[in-house]
């Protein structure tokens, strides 16, 4: 794969999101067509007395033409992801711009021929400055996208203060903006006019060059060059995957610049859906919520419009009010909708004014969207233009490979509808989409289940693994993936929650009791040992409640809930003292299966997700607690017995020396171990990950099992701890002749 160009800091943009819908001759009073190159500068714009200031001169353009510098808008015909005659960009979200440099003078025009200028002097400015560089005036055609602190591209919501500025300062952006480290770019894809050349009926690739030729070195990280694939879009695909951009442009490489058209020539390749909608009224909130429960939406056909569904989530408080304060105004008694919709809570009309993005996972066969979210309002699409964009393949086009899709989420058994928390591709992939948009948003947001349960999460944001960079964002991601793998093993068990508020470098607390929680968590009074609600695993939203309270691990009982003095299975954590390597560790787990083995049982191992393992055997129904706890002690003191250099039960850690410690004592009533596939607080933001003996054998590394890894495994591997729920348990009878014999042994030494 050949990658043309990347310039200056990460996350390099294509083509933009405006490109979407059908672009009218403008209205605006400054329309993009038949527009005459025009000028911006310090003497003429309000913002000059930002902190941001274009130099005190005007434009002199002395062959001023009559240039339509209308966008080129593409298709939503799905293209292939290896074709030579295409070229691949990234698609972000962001707000597309045509941009008209001079070294007098920066304008920038919106899709509409609306004038962008004043919202981002920062980007005027910042063109301005390489403006001066240039021998003529150039016309170009890229994005403008907000930047996250790390100055990777981030979500549209993060412009939102941006849209409809009319004052003389732009609203605060999500970090302090500076020239060194500004809070958005522009990122430049095509060169529409070089002094007085038009390039638009050149090739693309021809224009491409010319492009970099210009944006070789901008001297700025507020303008950039978007990232240019050829031939091969696959790697590229991936990465926006992981990145959680909208898609692709797939563009052919020979294709003139035609304003104002959308063509093939030109194709999108989404990830996930999302388009314009008309709001057409609002609902009641329910519970604590304020202001309104749910946008209603609608998109127009054959002259009227028709609703498409609802949307409650994306929203923050801040959000909540803005919008109530446009829609007030704007209400209305008559519903704006063909056919008046039915909704869950009282609705509220209004004038079909506003418009809004909204990303979906996809259409229902009703003609509703699926799993919803907000983005923001649009400023730059008429409602009359609102129309359903079409997503289908055109005849004759080619189906990407199975290689090629998005990667299969690990739920694919026939089984997996009847287990605790499974969710389809669709489900989890909306609820990641979701959980990323709130995330980018820096703010709280309420998700949406796919149950249609909501709940509330905060903080995403949040850093959890520093040296990673991982966020509590990213663990709630992680648990989403993972939860059709980990809810059947929390089901039914009581689980004590170690929560780390302010991620691993914080303090951290045990809480066992819980007394207030969201519906739809499950809690139940368990009566042993002590009296008291804990919360019991099994279901998606206890999961992410869960996570929502900065428990970054979940540790279960043995037991269930409904008969707690039963232990399912036992035990045995090895720890290895401090400078102990792990491959001691895994010595004491193959002799642990070679005990197991003279009692006819296996054991199933995982990693603990930090630096030791664990080996779990089930036991027979209607275990109590002691018996396990009495084999666990048999089995670890055999072992130790007959490997006393490297294992010990000793608990004292002095005692203990450079061994492994084998802990038994994790198999009393009301003791836990973080379960299967459980996130760790481990520097390595490591998983608590069941393995095959072969493994073992292997000498595995623990840390290649990562929040950021262990999903794939599981594409791959399946659910390697189901084994252990089915099994019907060793026989007990067998380990007293068992320790009678390793006693006689030991007599006979």
């Amino acid at each position: 794969m050949q990658r043309d160009f990347h310039h200056g800091l990460p996350g390099r943009s294509g083509e933009g999101r405006l490109e979407e819908g059908r672009c009218k001759e403008a209205q605006a009073t400054r329309g993009l067509k038949s527009l005459e190159f025009g000028i911006w500068n310090a003497e003429s714009n309000p913002v000059a007395h930002s902190e941001f200031q274009i130099p005190n001169s005007k434009l002199q353009v002395s062959d001023k033409v009559s240039f339509d510098v209308r966008p080129m808008l593409a298709s939503l015909a799905e293209p292939p992801l290896d074709d030579p005659h295409l070229v691949y960009e990234p698609k972000y979200d962001g707000i597309r711009a045509v941009a008209e440099v001079a070294s007098g003078g920066v304008r920038l025009w919106s899709r509409l021929g609306n004038e962008k200028t004043a919202q981002f002097p920062e980007i005027a400015t910042a063109l301005a400055t390489w403006a001066r560089r240039l021998n003529a005036p150039v016309v170009l055609d890229g994005e403008i996208v907000a930047l996250d602190d790390h100055g990777e591209p981030a979500g549209f919501q993060q412009l939102q203060g941006r849209i409809h500025l009319t004052g003389a300062r732009p609203s605060s952006p999500s970090h302090p903006s500076s020239p060194s480290c500004p809070s958005v770019a522009f990122i430049a894809f095509d060169l529409l006019r070089d002094g007085a050349t038009d390039l638009r009926d050149r090739p693309l690739l021809e224009r491409r060059a010319a492009l970099e030729r210009l944006l070789g070195k901008t001297g700025t990280p507020a303008v950039r060059l978007s990232t240019m694939v050829r031939g091969n879009g696959r790697e590229l695909f991936d990465e926006a995957k992981a990145r959680g951009w909208e898609g692709l442009i797939a563009k052919r490489a020979d294709s003139p610049y035609k304003s104002g058209k959308r063509t093939p020539d030109w194709r999108k390749l989404k990830i996930v859906h999302d388009q314009e909608f008309v709001i057409g009224g609002w609902t009641e909130p329910r519970q604590t919520r304020s202001h309104f429960g749910a946008l209603l939406l609608g998109v127009y056909k054959d002259g009227a419009l028709q609703y498409a569904g609802h949307t409650g989530t994306g929203f923050n408080e801040k959000e909540l009010a803005r919008l109530m304060k446009l829609l007030g105004p704007l209400e209305t008694a008559t519903p704006p909708f063909r056919v008046k919709p039915k909704t869950n809570e009282r609705p509220h009309w209004v004038k079909p004014e506003l418009v809004a993005q909204i990303r979906f996972t996809e259409w229902t066969a009703d003609a509703k969207l699926r799993h919803p979210v907000y983005l923001g309002l649009r400023d730059d699409k008429r409602p009359e233009d609102v129309r359903r964009e079409d997503t289908s393949r055109p005849p004759g086009a080619r189906s990407r490979a199975p290689a090629e899709r998005a990667p299969r989420s690990p739920t694919t058994s026939r089984s997996a509808a009847a287990r605790p928390g499974a969710m389809d591709t669709k489900d989890i992939e909306a609820l990641i989409e979701q959980l990323r948009a709130i995330e980018r948003s820096r703010r709280e947001g309420l998700l949406t289940l796919p149950d249609g349960d909501t709940l509330k999460v905060t903080n995403l944001q949040k850093p959890f693994w520093p040296k990673q960079k991982l966020t509590k964002g990213d663990l709630f991601r992680y648990y989403a993936r993972v939860a059709p793998f980990i809810c059947p093993a929390v089901a039914d068990r009581p689980l004590v929650m170690k929560r780390y508020p302010n991620g691993i470098a914080g303090q951290w607390f045990y809480q066992h009791r819980v007394d207030d929680v969201p519906g739809g968590v499950r809690t139940e009074v368990v009566n042993v040992a002590q009296r008291r609600a804990q919360i019991v695993g099994g279901s998606l939203k206890t999961l992410l409640y869960t996570v929502q309270l900065a428990a970054i691990s979940q540790d279960p009982w043995f037991s269930r809930v409904d008969h707690p003095e039963f232990a399912d299975h036992v035990a045995f954590d090895l720890d290895p003292s401090e400078g102990v390597p792990f491959a001691r560790v895994l010595d004491v787990a193959r002799w642990i299966r070679d005990e197991l083995v003279t009692l006819g049982a296996t054991g199933a191992p995982k990693t603990s997700g930090a630096s030791g393992l664990h080996v779990y055997v089930p036991l027979p129904p209607e275990t109590p607690y002691d018996a396990g706890l009495l084999f666990s002690q048999i089995i670890a003191t055999v072992v130790a017995h007959k490997h006393p250099n490297i294992a010990t039960t000793e608990r004292s850690v002095r005692a203990r020396g450079r061994r492994v410690y084998i802990d038994f004592l994790q198999n009393i009533l009301g003791k836990t171990l973080a379960t299967a596939y459980s996130a760790r607080a481990s520097d390595y933001a490591g998983v608590s990950t069941p393995l095959e003996w072969k493994e073992v054998d292997a000498d595995v590394d623990p840390r290649e099992f990562t929040i950021e890894t262990v999903p794939t495994r599981l594409e791959a591997v399946g659910d390697l701890w189901e084994a252990l729920r089915k099994s019907p348990g060793l026989d007990l009878w067998g380990v007293e002749r068992y320790a009678e014999r390793a006693g006689s042994r030991r007599a006979n030494r």
